[in-house]
């Protein structure tokens, strides 16, 4: 276990990739920002990794496909999956669009490495970087 700020764990943070993730008890939750939603246009499917699945930082974790392009959605963070979206591996793909950063949220994992979290930028941060785009 890892031990982390309450303003971490109450905060969402982001990566240049556009995923974004934020702390809940011992896990994250993890999903692609309202910024990639929208440059993405209408979500047509999305293939999420299998509970029990662990994947290294920045390694391929998802793919989201919509009419314009598909994309692949990178590991924010080291770790191991604890559950997919039910929502999302039904086929309910519109609630990506709807609510990228909330219900439409892809996977929760159980972090490998705290530091990495810290690392990602904050949303004042994000929202800079979006703007230079």
């Amino acid at each position: 276990m890892f031990s982390l700020t309450r303003e971490l764990s109450m905060s969402t943070r982001y990566t240049k990739d556009h995923e974004w993730v934020r702390l809940e008890g011992d896990v994250v939750v993890i999903g692609i920002s309202a910024y990639a939603a929208e440059q993405l246009g209408d979500v047509v499917y999305a293939e999420l990794p299998a509970v029990g699945a662990s994947f290294a930082q920045g390694a391929d974790m998802a793919v989201v496909e919509s009419a314009k392009t598909a994309s692949d959605v990178y590991a924010p963070i080291s770790g191991e999956i604890v559950e997919a979206n039910a929502a999302i591996t039904g086929e309910n793909w519109e609630i990506i669009n709807a609510e990228p950063e909330a219900g439409g949220w892809f996977v929760k994992l159980k972090p490998a490495n705290a530091a990495e979290i810290e690392a990602l930028m904050d949303e004042a941060a994000y929202a800079d970087y979006v703007k230079g785009l």
